[in-house]
């Protein structure tokens, strides 16, 4: 398997651990992360998650999510913004938009399929290895 099918369907992964846990539908994933050759940068990367993924992938005006993101909350903390929503609503703007190809998801339905079995038919050979 390639790895970015690994890459794409381990966060498929996570986002079906939200929904288990109550978040009811994800209609968009904001990214980021272009900077130094990120994979936001990439249009086929972003195409194969939403594509694996079933959301659409908004692309955002910041490279550094995780330190923007760090910034605004100071910026909380610091009171020029009331709480993290307002914060993100006036600095963080859509830049574009890569939606899913429902006949392509549907192929990556089925091997994301594959996929979830691989881990309960490896976990011998894991323990094995540890």
């Amino acid at each position: 398997m390639p790895c970015w099918k690994g890459v794409a369907f381990g966060l498929r992964d996570s986002f079906e651990l939200m929904k288990a846990a109550g978040l009811s539908e994800i209609r968009q994933v904001r990214v980021s992360g272009g900077g130094g050759g990120g994979g936001a940068r990439s249009p086929l990367w972003r195409q194969i998650l939403a594509d694996v993924l079933g959301s659409e992938l908004a692309t955002v005006n910041t490279t550094e999510g995780a330190a923007y993101g760090a910034a605004l909350l100071a910026g909380v903390g610091a009171g020029i913004w009331p709480d993290g929503e307002t914060a993100c609503q006036e600095t963080v703007r859509v830049t574009g938009s890569t939606t899913p190809n429902g006949d392509v998801g549907a192929v990556y339905e089925k091997a994301y399929g594959v996929y979830g079995g691989l881990y309960p038919a490896l976990k011998g050979s894991f323990e094995k290895m540890s």
